[in-house]
């Protein structure tokens, strides 16, 4: 299959081939896009998603807070 012109060098290659198109249904997967593509904005995704692993360590603390928090209030 052919590339897309930006998907030259890595990560970029990467995220085209595994990640570019491919239809996801997992909410916890689509919240995370939605994150990251507010971070992004007006940046370079390279350097967006060099900072992914960061963003999922955050969205995981959040999700682990809320999750407690909606225990107690239950």
């Amino acid at each position: 299959m052919p590339r897309c012109p930006w998907a030259i060098t890595e990560p970029n290659l990467t995220y085209h081939d595994q990640e570019w198109g491919v239809p996801v249904h997992d909410d916890r997967k689509l919240f995370e896009f939605l994150i990251l593509e507010g971070a992004q904005a007006g940046l370079s995704w390279t350097n967006d998603s060099q900072e992914t692993e960061n963003y999922r360590e955050a969205l995981d603390v959040f999700a682990r807070k809320r999750s407690r928090a909606t225990a107690r209030a239950m």
